[in-house]
């Protein structure tokens, strides 16, 4: 009854002295004066200190003697990654030297190394370099001396890169227990190119090489950033639109993901992948053929204006040429799935700038965006031959042409239709003299979906040599009964 009189009539103006309830009379200071005291910060310290003042009285008096007034929402300290980063954000706010006004530590520094890449410079030019531009500099200026001391300033921001050797025929590569070998395991080829004659001392060169860039401190800086933070959680805390497909979010793959895993689902700060990846030539089109493949990750957390933005498209691995990796893709995708086993079972405690507050983040890996070839080299299916359709598989209608022997997929598309279709009954516009009847693919959704894939048999994709083998035109397909 206390509490509901103070909350819904509030104390008396002028009832400052508590006469009433037994308080002795004290001299009474103004109200102008007292009311000042309450706009500064009160810092409650111990209970049975003499002269309290009066204000300080009357909220203790109103919340108990035993609240404790230490535990006011305090933030959480980051944790040790992400404390790293916000140290490297207090050399982007100091200055080069006293009293600099263009140029932060950081900033001079990037834009030099940016040089430095840009000019090929070599790392002993480039030492000559800082210690010539620093004696130009004021007294006291925090530019470094060397590239070592660079390096150091910027590693905290945990972007760099992994080198690792891989097979010139990409057998395997070079990385965990077998760091070690000098020869492949499986086809016997040497790691590294033979030396010249006479140079001992230079270094291994290796035929091929991959380059990797982590993936979990790139989705750890969207929550240490304070512009992506709150959007990380756009998926789950913003409203969409009843019947309108605005983001994946609002699609029946992402729905039935959340229905098979509510305990991911329940955790708005996890993050929901997709990647991407396809060949191109990085030299002029007129030059030698080359193909190189980069592997893209894509964060869909965010909203649909800034998830397929080009500074939140994450390349991840570029996987060497001079030609297509085919099917051993999946061998240069290891360090990347280990990644994202990482952060499936386990997770990684990231620090979440705008709740202030550390948690831990886990990932699902969603999607692949790719063409259809591509699409054969990220799923191990094959993508040729009259079983070419991964959606169909052996309910396919393809057919081989009469003379030239090639695969045709004419009218396999009627199938899809619903069952009233006028198409479905025309004679003469598809095959000839056929009416499609089949309703057995007609694609489903909701639990009918679940229900679906549950009565499908259990199919298996790769190379096996156990299973049925299926011949179709080109590779073959991998069944498991």
């Amino acid at each position: 009854m206390v509490n509901y009189l103070l909350l819904s009539r509030g104390f008396e103006r002028d009832y400052i002295n508590w006469v009433k309830q037994g308080e002795p009379i004290w001299d009474q200071t103004p109200i102008e004066d007292s009311m000042n005291l309450v706009s500064e910060p009160i810092i409650f310290e111990s209970t049975t200190q003499d002269n309290h003042d009066p204000f300080i009285e009357m909220v203790i008096d109103a919340v108990g003697p035993e609240f404790d007034w230490n535990t006011r929402n305090e933030p959480e300290r980051p944790n040790p990654t992400a404390e790293k980063f916000f140290n490297l954000k207090d050399a982007a706010d100091s200055p080069l030297w006293s009293g600099c006004e263009d140029y932060s530590e950081l900033s001079a520094l990037s834009e030099l190394l940016n040089i430095k890449s840009e000019s090929n410079l070599s790392e002993r030019h480039f030492n000559r370099f800082l210690k010539a531009f620093g004696q130009m500099l004021p007294k006291g200026h925090k530019l470094p001396d060397s590239f070592y001391s660079s390096k150091k300033v910027v590693a905290p921001l945990g972007l760099g890169v992994e080198k690792i050797d891989a097979c010139e025929n990409d057998c395997m590569l070079y990385s965990k227990d077998d760091n070690k070998l000098q020869e492949c395991n499986i086809c016997q080829h040497p790691r590294f190119k033979p030396k010249k004659r006479g140079e001992k001392k230079e270094k291994d060169i290796p035929y091929k090489q991959l380059s990797y860039l982590p993936l979990i401190p790139r989705l750890q800086r969207l929550y240490t950033s304070k512009t992506t933070a709150e959007h990380m959680r756009w998926h789950k805390e913003s409203l969409g639109e009843v019947g309108k497909l605005l983001h994946p979010r609002d699609g029946e793959a992402w729905k039935h993901f959340d229905r098979t895993h509510p305990t991911f689902a329940t955790k708005t700060q996890n993050v929901r992948l997709a990647c991407s990846t396809d060949g191109f030539n990085p030299h002029n089109q007129t030059s030698r053929p080359y193909s190189c493949w980069p592997v893209i990750v894509t964060p869909y957390n965010l909203p649909p204006w800034m998830c397929m933005d080009h500074p939140y498209m994450f390349l991840t691995l570029l996987v060497p040429g001079p030609r297509s990796p085919g099917k051993s893709l999946d061998v240069y995708l290891q360090p990347l799935i280990d990644e994202l086993k990482t952060l499936w079972n386990d997770g990684v405690e990231t620090y979440d700038v705008s709740k202030a507050q550390n948690f831990q983040m886990r990932a699902a890996f969603m999607w692949t965006v790719s063409d259809f070839s591509a699409y054969g080299m990220l799923s191990g299916w094959s993508t040729h031959g009259k079983l070419a359709c991964p959606y169909c598989m052996s309910r396919i209608k393809s057919f081989r042409l009469k003379h030239g022997r090639k695969p045709c997929f004419f009218d396999c598309h009627r199938q899809f239709l619903p069952l009233d279709h006028p198409y479905r009954y025309q004679k003469d516009n598809f095959t000839k003299g056929r009416i499609e009847t089949d309703s057995s693919i007609i694609r489903l959704t909701g639990e009918e979906l679940e229900v679906a894939v549950a009565s499908l048999p259990n199919i298996e994709f790769g190379r096996t040599k156990e299973k049925e083998r299926i011949e179709g035109f080109g590779e073959t397909h991998n069944w498991l009964k």
